[in-house]
């Protein structure tokens, strides 16, 4: 399956950086004695959790929706998204005035849902499916003209991610392993461009729910793998990997660790009782591969992106505490 490459570079994350300062966050880098001590470690945790939208995807957001022109921004801009980039797109397309559109599945998050739409996009739903999702966007576009800025298979929105690293290096000198999560490949794609350029011995590594593994598949496998259905509490991990990320993340990604469903569960818990921050599951996935030790990390300094916090709290509360996995620090 042949990949188109993304031409994100470093230079296009610092020209991002500076697009994109009036409008998001520097989120703060937290640590934890008691983690460290469990791990052997030194861990620095990147808290995106504290961004503009509750999340990492701001920064793609909004460097894909300034990065336009005035005619094409005039025409609005439409996604798909199960809920982060569609909520980020929605807060961006706002700032600059401009109308949005976001595909939403049926069986995403409700509380996710409704942020969208509170920050002014118009729902479109979809029947659940990475085929449906771009299918009914095509339509969508084909009849309103938006300009699509897709959540993940984007160069802009790539550049817009790896600024999450530049802050990070920045924060917490000295990281020798950088891990973060990976769904569709925006993240850990445009991270992995910006550590290498800063630290070119770095170690990158992904961390993948076991139930939505094609980015595990594709490195196994040497080309881009796509999973039409995935089962995970991990919701903002459930796309297939895109084009331009796994251009990347073949290249600059030295390792993808899979966690089951119950240490994504048991590691979001231990973040809100040891971290003291509310994080969602697919922020918790690079936690659990930590404490599940696939991944050693004892005498090394890492980073952990910590990628959002917009979970709703009644329903991860059941979960939470009939878990049956208790990691203990």
């Amino acid at each position: 399956m042949a990949s188109e490459l993304s031409q994100v570079d470093a230079a296009a994350v610092r020209a991002a950086a500076d697009r994109i300062a009036p409008f998001v966050h520097r989120t703060p880098v937290h640590t934890s004695r008691r983690w460290d001590d469990h791990l052997g470690a030194r861990l620095f945790f990147k808290c995106e959790n504290f961004q503009v939208g509750g999340a990492f995807k701001a920064r793609g957001a909004f460097n894909a929706v300034w990065s336009l022109g005035e005619q094409e921004a005039a025409r609005g801009v439409a996604t798909h998204s199960s809920g982060n980039h569609g909520a980020a797109l929605a807060l961006a397309a706002a700032r600059r005035g401009i109308p949005a559109w976001v595909v939403v599945p049926r069986d995403a998050s409700g509380f996710k849902r409704r942020a969208i739409e509170r920050y002014g996009a118009r729902v479109v739903a979809c029947e659940p499916g990475i085929s449906n999702r771009e299918a009914r966007l095509a339509a969508l576009v084909e009849d309103c003209g938006a300009t699509v800025v897709h959540p993940y298979d984007d160069d802009r929105v790539i550049a817009g991610q790896g600024t999450t690293a530049l802050e990070l290096l920045a924060q917490a000198p000295g990281i020798d392993l950088l891990l973060a999560p990976v769904g569709g490949g925006g993240l850990i794609a445009g991270c992995a461009v910006m550590a290498r350029d800063l630290r070119p011995d770095i170690a990158v590594v992904a961390a993948e729910p076991a139930g939505a593994d094609d980015c595990w598949q594709s490195m196994q496998r040497g080309e881009r793998v796509r999973l039409e259905q995935v089962d995970t509490v991990a919701d903002g991990l459930r796309a297939s990997i895109g084009s331009r990320n796994w251009s990347l993340i073949s290249r600059l990604v030295d390792e993808v660790v899979r966690v089951e469903e119950e240490e994504i569960i048991a590691a979001t818990r231990l973040a809100w009782e040891v971290l003291k921050v509310v994080i969602e599951p697919s922020s918790a996935v690079p936690l659990a591969a930590l404490l599940s030790g696939r991944l050693p990390v004892r005498g090394r300094r890492v980073g952990v992106v910590l990628s959002g916090g917009n979970v709703e709290v009644e329903g991860l509360a059941g979960r939470l505490s009939t878990c049956g996995l208790e990691f203990r620090l």
